[in-house]
């Protein structure tokens, strides 16, 4: 049995994992879907203040408080920044990392640095309306609320590399309707030995667009993060 963090990317709350979170359950596995402060159901709690440490802490926290030992952090977009950082701070309680479609970042990257133009106008879009949050997109589900502007500019600090990290799978989504920011990424990842990688037909929303083909790559890494 495995243990999985779930963290969704921005705009989003645990509810875009949840059913994914349903059937990792009923394969016998402990399956923990977050919202992170400021959003969804957490927006009660959006300040000026909270930023990309904030949601590394929301992980961290949660894996000291629930005592967990063998997580297989699953971050989705902006959420391979938050994945990063939490195993970086708590490295013991980590056995496995896997990036759906999601930022690799290293010391000093920040989501904004790492995505192209176009995403940057998306978390810029509706700033204006208090200064620190960016708005969700239209073709968003309706849950989707505004995100924190801070934590998708703050760069991130880490003390070591994923080399500690045996396990590691990358989800790449070959579905985006233009260029994906993350093809670069993808494409060296896929030439490193001590990843595994695994394209699949699916926009950006992997979890609602290819449900059936992500279980089947968690439940992989569940079986590498416990060998």
């Amino acid at each position: 049995m495995s243990t999985f963090v779930l963290v969704p990317g921005a705009w989003h709350g645990a509810w875009t994992f949840e059913p994914l979170a349903r059937r990792l359950r009923r394969e016998g596995h402990e399956a923990y879907p977050l919202t992170l402060t400021g959003v969804g159901s957490r927006r009660h709690l959006l300040t000026s203040s909270v930023n990309l440490d904030t949601h590394i802490l929301d992980v961290v926290n949660h894996l000291e408080d629930e005592q967990i030992t063998d997580a297989v952090l699953v971050g989705h977009s902006y959420g391979g920044m938050v994945i990063t950082g939490a195993a970086d701070r708590a490295p013991e309680r980590v056995a496995g990392l896997v990036y759906v479609d999601a930022a690799v970042p290293e010391d000093g990257d920040s989501i904004f640095s790492l995505v192209t133009d176009n995403e940057r106008g998306w978390y810029l879009d509706g700033v204006g309306d208090n200064g620190y949050t960016s708005a969700p997109l239209p073709f968003f589900d309706p849950r989707a609320t505004p995100h924190p502007l801070p934590s998708l500019m703050q760069a991130i600090r880490l003390d070591g590399t994923l080399d500690r990290f045996p396990s590691k799978d990358y989800v790449y989504a070959t579905g985006w309707p233009g260029a994906s920011p993350f093809a670069p990424l993808y494409e060296r990842l896929r030439e490193d030995s001590a990843w595994r990688t695994h394209a699949i037909d699916s926009g950006h929303n992997v979890m609602q667009g290819a449900p059936d083909e992500l279980l089947k790559v968690l439940l992989s890494a569940a079986d590498h993060a416990q060998r």
